[in-house]
């Protein structure tokens, strides 16, 4: 599904990690273009542009447009290397379309009725999500820009596999073709309070403490009375 992507794209010769560096400061993000039954390209694109792009969640799920002066290739991305700490895109891989050519690719899940699932409206739990994208193989023409799953009638402790997850015609879950079937996502109790509550006691049991506190310690001057006295006998013997 082409979600009308379209981006410039320059060709470049010089190549390595120098290079690369150099194109990066000038605001360009060094980028191969392969497959389709062609030699790679290497080429380059505008940094502020791509990332405007790039905001949209279906860039990396779509069928985009490479514009090289008057030709065109259709393509998808294939791969991005993007840096630690900044808003930067460091590199990308495209892969040539062919129209009848099966392609595979990442697309994301999206959870519907989160809020108003059984397990957590009614029961109190929270949502865990296990899988947050699943790799799918199909046609371009047949390439959804994400899958969905509605989990409105999970309850708690309850979960959801790979497939519970319906797909368009066309489409397939590369994971159960190999017979694996995880669990996707599932609805946990709620988080106990990390500190235990310090239990109230009864009127009763605070006099018993109370009275035995007092039992224990002597009362306050009698140890001043007995010094008195032993201080009043030693005077009469003298």
């Amino acid at each position: 599904m082409s979600a009308g992507f379209e981006l410039n794209i320059e060709s470049r010769t010089d190549l390595g990690k120098g290079h690369s560096r150099r194109l990066r400061r000038q605001g360009k993000v060094p980028a191969v273009l392969y497959g389709g039954g062609q030699n790679p390209a290497p080429i380059m694109l505008d940094q502020t542009k791509l990332l405007h792009q790039m905001e949209r969640e279906a860039f990396q799920t779509s069928i985009l447009t490479l514009i090289l002066g008057k030709e065109t290739q259709a393509v998808v991305v294939k791969d991005v290397q993007r840096h630690p700490a900044k808003r930067r895109v460091l590199h990308l891989d495209f892969q040539r379309i062919v129209e009848d050519e099966k392609i595979t690719l990442l697309v994301p899940i999206h959870y519907t009725g989160q809020d108003d699932a059984i397990g957590v409206k009614e029961q109190g739990g929270e949502v865990a999500i296990i899988v947050a994208d699943v790799e799918i193989s199909c046609l371009p023409r047949d390439l959804p820009e994400f899958l969905e799953l509605d989990i409105s009638e999970l309850e708690l402790n309850q979960r959801m596999n790979l497939s519970d997850l319906g797909t368009p015609e066309g489409v397939e879950i590369l994971a159960l073709t190999h017979d694996q079937d995880p669990t996707i996502v599932t609805i946990n109790p709620p988080r106990q309070e990390e500190e235990d509550e310090v239990p109230e006691l009864e009127e009763e049991e605070l006099e018993a403490l109370a009275a035995e506190g007092e039992g224990e310690a002597p009362a306050e001057g009698e140890g001043e009375a007995d010094t008195s006295e032993g201080e009043a006998t030693e005077e009469s013997k003298d």
